[in-house]
Formats: structure tokens, C-alpha cells, sequence
């Protein structure tokens, strides 16, 4: 089978997640069985899950991509928006449970969380509904 560049990449970046996520998972367990209460820190198990979900949700996106009627460079962009949110989100994560700072990032929110949430919202619902919109042209409408 022959898949577009398009799709190569973005299964490439679904893989790149879910080795993240495995990596995740070791760093969870050690936190557990380093604790006397045998739990990780909320946004080391925060960012574990995510990327879990991230890695599936990102493989999703690469059906869409293959799909889509849209040209290559739609495609790809679309993606790379969406996957760059995506990754956005588990390095915050990733942050939040390196330094331990807080249980919850929307505590105390500043002016720049707000425009990072109104940005990941844009872009990942922006690039899903391109290439969503490209599915529905090329599989439905062609």
C-alpha cells in the first residue's frame, strides 16, 4: 500500500506519542513505588493518560488524512496543527509534574493559560474540521 506523505507522517507522529506515552508510564510506576502512598503526582499520571489518548486520537487523524480529497499540503498542515496541540498539552504536563508546582493549572489562570486554551481549541478543532470536511468531500460528495 502506498500512503501519501501526508499520512506517513502523521502515523509517524501517532508512534512518536505512544512511545512517549510508554516512556510516561515507567516515570508514573517509579513515582508510585517511590511514594509512601504509592500514587504519581497528578500531572505525571495526567500526562501519561493524555498521551495515551493523544497517540489514538493522532492515529484517528491519520485515517482522516488518508481520506480526505483535500491536496497533500492541506492535509499535512491540518494535522500538524492538531498534533502540535496535542504535544503542546502533554509537555505542559510533563512540566507540571517535573516541577510539582501545582495540582491544577487552572487555579490560578493567567492571561497567557487563557490564550494558550483559546489557541489549542482553535487548532484542534480547526484542523480536525478541515480534514473532517475533506473526508466528507472525497468519501461522501465525490
Amino acid at each position: 500500500m502506498d500512503l501519501g506523505i501526508d499520512t506517513t507522517l502523521t502515523l509517524l507522529a501517532a508512534g512518536l506519542i505512544f512511545l512517549l506515552a510508554l516512556g510516561l508510564g515507567v516515570w508514573k510506576y517509579r513515582q508510585m513505588a517511590l511514594s509512601d502512598k504509592h500514587l504519581a503526582h497528578p500531572y505525571v499520571d495526567i500526562a501519561h493518560r493524555a498521551a495515551l489518548l493523544y497517540s489514538f486520537a493522532t492515529l484517528l487523524i491519520a485515517v482522516f488524512v488518508e481520506l480526505s480529497a483535500w491536496p497533500t499540503w492541506v492535509n499535512l498542515t491540518a494535522a500538524a496543527v492538531t498534533v502540535f496541540f496535542f504535544v503542546a498539552a502533554i509537555a505542559s504536563y510533563i512540566v507540571h509534574g517535573a516541577k510539582r508546582d501545582t495540582t491544577n493549572q487552572f487555579e490560578h489562570p493567567d492571561l497567557g493559560l487563557r490564550l494558550a486554551m483559546i489557541a489549542l481549541i482553535v487548532g484542534e478543532m480547526g484542523g480536525f474540521a478541515v480534514l473532517l470536511a475533506g473526508f466528507v468531500r472525497g468519501q461522501l460528495l465525490g
